[in-house]
């Protein structure tokens, strides 16, 4: 009995400090998701975990793999978890369904929408919605309707649904998603654009929806008829440096093959960045701006040194014909700064490595400090003279819809961004 006490105890203290961080950092910013994170036992969704894993703050939890060792489930990182439900905005009364049943999160939500309101979760594994049905159960909320569906349908039986939060990584959006909200509706969702993923804030507006916010994140992938998988070009042939499209390969992969036998080409921008500042702005405006965008990634086993990347597992990369760019960091003399260099091979290497160093600059000089890009969602099929958003940016276009990224300058001064101290990406 003392042991379950202090267990206890203990627990509370963990919980209450995570908590206290995210309000600290102000990702927790309202006093109602501030109390249901530290009322739910986050601990008592996370049984294989230790107290200590379980209120890691930035660690997710995971709670099932493939045959692969792939995670194909787990509870969210606090912090994944405070932002998503401040974007959520969810209140008393509200109907709620969750994509992408864990538990916890859908604890979190029957605590924002009290006795006179409804949340719904639902997932495609039964594993996942025996054990999410059973947790909730155990931990005092028996009202909270686990369903085992194909979620790519939502769940038309219970709509509309003021909030749509969705947990799972998604590539597209399904119409039964904007079809079951409210005139007014929000959809919170993980969603991947051009191998970015943000969990965006979007408000329905008619039959499009519009973001009020976005912010970096990942999750695991949707299954079943939601999935999808990038295209990934070995370039060279190998499995050494690997290039990832999220919207189909280029048109003619094969002139690539003799790239990396010209010279590296390599172009100082001029843009310096704390190690420690936030730069997932650029990556969205990289891949609004590039139309042959993608990312590499290194195997450090088979490293011959042929890309020089100091982040051997991401980098933002571009493809134009025959060439192939990538935008790394170098580390300036003073250790506290580093600079975006550009790297291009190809016979037009150099004139595409100039190219991304302006929007580089671009970046920099208009939208470095900035919310970034408005994000919008048409249905598939809308014609590009109705859509205001063009021209000045870009349209994704997916199974089911159309993803528009649109930009305003920022003017942001340089004394300003020289202050922050935040995660280079």
């Amino acid at each position: 009995m003392t042991d379950v006490t202090s267990d206890h105890e203990h627990a509370a203290r963990l919980r209450d400090a995570v908590v206290d961080e995210l309000v600290d950092r102000g990702e927790i910013v309202s006093k109602d998701v501030e109390a249901v994170m530290r009322k739910v036992a986050r601990h008592a969704f996370t049984p294989e975990a230790s107290l200590e894993d379980a209120y890691h703050t930035y660690n997710a939890v995971v709670t099932k793999r493939n045959e692969h060792g792939r995670a194909v489930s787990s509870v969210s990182a606090p912090q994944i978890q405070a932002f998503m439900l401040e974007q959520a905005e969810v209140r008393p009364g509200m109907r709620v369904l969750e994509i992408g049943s864990g538990g916890l999160n859908a604890a979190y939500l029957a605590e924002l929408v009290g006795n006179t309101g409804e949340v719904t979760t639902v997932d495609i594994d039964p594993e996942v919605t025996e054990r999410a049905a059973r947790l909730l159960a155990q931990a005092g909320y028996p009202d909270v309707r686990v369903l085992l569906a194909d979620a790519t349908e939502g769940v038309a039986a219970h709509a509309p649904y003021d909030v749509i939060m969705v947990t799972v990584g998604s590539w597209d959006i399904p119409p039964a998603w904007i079809e079951q909200l409210t005139a007014t509706g929000r959809l919170v969702v993980p969603l991947r654009i051009r191998g970015l993923v943000r969990s965006v804030a979007f408000q329905r507006q008619g039959n499009r929806l519009v973001s009020t916010s976005a912010r970096i994140c990942g999750f695991v992938s949707m299954q079943g008829a939601g999935a999808h998988e990038a295209d990934l070009l070995l370039v060279n042939g190998t499995e050494e440096i690997v290039l990832r499209f999220d919207d189909g390969l280029p048109a003619d992969p094969g002139q690539l093959n003799n790239a990396v036998r010209s010279p590296r080409v390599e172009i100082s921008t001029g843009v310096l960045v704390r190690r420690m500042e936030p730069v997932d702005t650029l990556q969205l405006y990289m891949a609004t701006v590039l139309p042959g965008f993608c990312t590499m990634s290194v195997d450090a086993g088979l490293d011959t040194g042929l890309v020089a990347p100091r982040n051997k597992g991401f980098s933002m990369a571009c493809v134009e014909g025959a060439n192939f760019a990538y935008i790394t960091t170098r580390i300036a003399e003073d250790d506290a700064f580093a600079e975006f260099v550009v790297h291009a091979f190809g016979p037009g290497g150099p004139t595409l490595a100039e190219a991304i160093a302006d929007h580089v600059r671009t970046w920099d000089r208009e939208h470095r400090g900035g919310p970034g890009p408005r994000i919008t969602l048409y249905p598939a099929g809308t014609p590009d003279d109705q859509i205001p958003e063009l021209p000045g940016g870009r349209v994704i276009d997916k199974t089911h819809c159309r993803v528009t990224l649109s930009w305003s300058p920022t003017a942001t001064a340089a004394e300003d961004r020289a202050t922050q101290h935040h995660t280079t990406e």
